[in-house]
């Protein structure tokens, strides 16, 4: 039974039985959670079940008859073999090594219960980790970053979005253009015309004072960001933007230790037609997520470090009229990172039988998102009880997904 965060003794007795007794007290109280989080949100509702693919189950073919993965063959023509159940899109293959060193895990059910198909509601519910809607409610990123750190410095560094929902809140944060934007300072870098828009916002109004700081930390940022990418590239073009915000984002928070919590983001995912399967449309975008996972996965290797990617929702388990798909309920959930006990998948998984699909067409939510993140921030952040109720309200320990990471 799954048991309200708020209530300790229940939850340590969830824990104790995963655990024991000893294990359970150096969990909460021995390391203080040096961790850092970062957050891969994937917008337009990726196919899951063409990531992390079910190949063994006889339904997958059959609802699928165009765009299903081949079997496992050992070529990279086919999905690669991840265990008896489930395999990899060949054009992930950067991440086949995290899973075989035991640092990728996937839970396959897993989600917002709401039902809704509206991409607009359901980020907004992922991003603020409520359902239903409230104009002014912060983003659960913004809430962590509030209840970590000390008052007043910037824990939280967001690549992409000019203001993602999932940062938005009373929290200082940092944000940093897509791909090589990131680099130029813009209309900042004239001193000139940076002069004149100093002398515009120099009053002590709140206005003024979070552009002065918005225009300082641009222009820093673009300035250490110059000096990194010239030394790696070496002269090389660009890769596509997902792999370069990952490098953005990692080479600032390695020169900014105070930065704990990162998000990054890209659109692209909502293949409602020529989806494709090996080639094709999504493949094209794998590949780009595959690298910038390699990537993170790379800059954030430290004990306490989790990298966690999401969609809003998952896309239907047959195929449409279009060689697409339409937008579903459940999805998988990755975690990336040396505690996560991968090389496996966790919670429960029932199979694509349409008895077994929500309303008969899609991935059942058996795992709700916030659940998930709940066994990521209590070891990587060293929450109490209090300050987790207060990032993820509502949500419930799910004493199924314990041993979704190693304890320190």
């Amino acid at each position: 039974m799954n048991t309200p965060l708020s209530r300790r003794h229940l939850l340590a007795g969830a824990a104790t039985l995963a655990l024991g007794p000893r294990a359970f007290a150096q969990a909460t109280l021995g390391a203080q959670g040096e961790g850092r989080l970062v957050v891969v949100f994937l917008r337009g509702a990726v196919d899951g079940l063409s990531l992390f693919v079910p190949y063994a189950d006889p339904d997958y073919a059959r609802l699928r008859s165009s765009i299903a993965l081949p079997a496992p063959d050992g070529t990279d023509q086919a999905a690669l073999t991840l265990d008896d159940t489930f395999a990899l899109h060949p054009a992930l293959a950067d991440v086949l090594p995290l899973w075989k060193q035991r640092r990728l895990a996937v839970i396959p059910a897993a989600g917002s219960p709401d039902p809704t198909r509206s991409h607009f509601d359901a980020q907004y519910y992922w991003e603020t980790a409520r359902l239903g809607r409230g104009g002014d409610t912060p983003g659960w990123l913004n809430r962590l970053a509030g209840v970590s750190g000390s008052a007043g410095t910037v824990h939280a560094l967001g690549v992409g979005e000019s203001n993602p929902r999932i940062l938005d809140g009373r929290a200082p944060v940092k944000l940093v253009a897509h791909g090589r934007a990131a680099q130029r300072p813009g209309a900042l870098q004239n001193p000139q015309a940076r002069q004149a828009l100093m002398a515009l916002y120099d009053g002590p109004d709140e206005l003024s004072r979070a552009f002065r700081q918005g225009a300082g930390s641009r222009l820093r940022t673009a300035q250490d960001l110059t000096r990194e990418m010239q030394a790696a590239d070496n002269g090389a073009a660009a890769p596509a933007l997902l792999v370069q915000d990952a490098r953005n984002l990692g080479t600032l928070m390695r020169q900014e230790r105070s930065l704990r919590i990162g998000f990054l983001s890209a659109g692209g995912w909502d293949t409602h037609a020529g989806q494709g399967a090996v080639a094709g449309q999504l493949a094209n975008n794998l590949r780009s997520l595959g690298g910038a996972l390699a990537q993170l996965a790379r800059d954030f290797d430290r004990p306490g470090d989790v990298i966690v990617m999401a969609s809003e929702f998952g896309r239907t388990a047959a195929e449409n009229g279009s060689r697409g798909t339409d937008h579903g309920h459940g999805n998988a959930m990755w975690l990336i990172g040396p505690r996560v006990a991968g090389g496996r998948w966790h919670g429960q998984w029932t199979g694509l039988a349409q008895a077994n699909l929500h309303e008969q067409r899609d991935v059942p939510v058996h795992h709700d998102f916030r659940a998930v993140l709940a066994q990521v921030l209590r070891p990587a952040f060293g929450l109490r009880d209090s300050q987790l109720a207060e990032v993820l309200p509502d949500t419930r320990w799910d004493a199924r997904l314990d041993g979704l990471l190693h304890q320190a």
